[in-house]
């Protein structure tokens, strides 16, 4: 049975998520976790996260950061929100966060106007940069939920990008980690779409 660990390291909305998985899931074991040997014994990893960077980065503890990264070099991993914010360089949020420098890019704040609000709340359309296992059977520019003040405007990883006032990138991948700034498990049918690609998703 395909193993499913949906890293807890204290911040996320770890429950949402699993559910998520579980409700698209035929045979595999959704995990809640931050045990390192159940973390070893995954087939799969998510690297969940919500709020500000520096707290996340902040619970992250040295010894299961250590361990979330060795298990990343070779594993199917799906980062959301925070979590993929996480895995880029730098964030400017909270006066600067160095980030696990992971993924191609950095994460800037939104430019907010009378037009453009920040933070980011609500649906919005995901316009495809290239191909991916995880997009499969979603079509091109399909509405995904976002709740973001803080955004990475280039990445060589990018895969997906979405306009709010600017054009910022909402889904990276690169080799076995596929990460996105929107959050799937409240984006409906396209959002199980996704996990269900996951779960089916080998490397």
């Amino acid at each position: 049975m395909t193993r499913v660990v949906v890293i807890d390291y204290g911040m996320g909305n770890l429950h949402s998520v699993s559910k998520a998985l579980e409700a698209v899931s035929t045979s595999e074991e959704i995990v809640i976790s931050s045990d390192h040997k159940i973390i070893k014994s995954a087939d799969k990893i998510v690297l969940p996260g919500v709020g500000g960077i520096k707290d996340c980065m902040e619970a992250f503890s040295l010894d299961l950061k250590e361990r979330v990264i060795e298990e990343l070099e070779n594993k199917p991993t799906l980062a959301i929100c925070v979590g993929m914010q996480m895995l880029l360089k730098f964030s400017e949020e909270n006066g600067g966060v160095e980030g696990l420098n992971i993924l191609n890019g950095s994460i800037t704040k939104i430019n907010s106007s009378h037009d453009v609000k920040v933070p980011h709340m609500g649906w919005n359309k995901v316009k495809r940069l290239g191909d991916h296992f995880l997009l499969r059977d979603i079509p091109d520019e399909s509405s995904f939920y976002f709740v973001h003040s803080y955004c990475c405007l280039k990445s060589e990883d990018a895969i997906t990008e979405t306009t709010h006032g600017n054009k910022f990138i909402s889904a990276l991948a690169k080799d076995n980690i596929f990460a996105v700034q929107f959050h799937p498990e409240k984006s409906q049918n396209s959002g199980l779409q996704l996990y269900k690609n996951f779960l089916d998703w080998s490397i």
